[in-house]
């Protein structure tokens, strides 16, 4: 897999058929969804789909690093948040993509109290 100009990855190329490209902003979007669907955690900027902004992509040999930023809600216990934020995010790139997930970093910016 090589990495292209405008964070765009190449995924497969075939001469028959043609190449598949997927940018890093889109795996981006795959993992923002993907932590919008944990209970106890919210995304900073509200709805999934302007939360990708909070979520940085490195893809290098094949492999994606996901650093990801996080509001807690009040009363949730943050290990477990972060435990199912990492299982979540890894499951979606992973089986979304084909890439493999190394790493997803969580960083808990704030607390959302109701």
């Amino acid at each position: 897999m090589e990495k292209e100009q405008n964070s765009v990855v190449m995924l497969k190329e075939e001469e028959s058929i043609g190449t598949v490209r997927i940018a890093e902003t889109v795996v981006a979007h795959i993992a923002s969804i993907a932590a919008s669907e944990v209970e106890g955690a919210s995304l900073p900027g509200g709805a999934a789909s302007k939360a990708s902004k909070g979520v940085k992509v490195e893809i290098k040999n094949n492999s994606v690093k996901v650093e990801i930023a996080v509001n807690v809600k009040y009363g949730y216990n943050i290990p477990e948040v972060s435990q199912q934020l990492q299982s979540k995010v890894k499951s979606a790139v992973e089986n979304m993509t084909g890439l493999t997930c190394s790493n997803v970093n969580v960083r808990f910016s704030s607390v959302i109290i109701k």
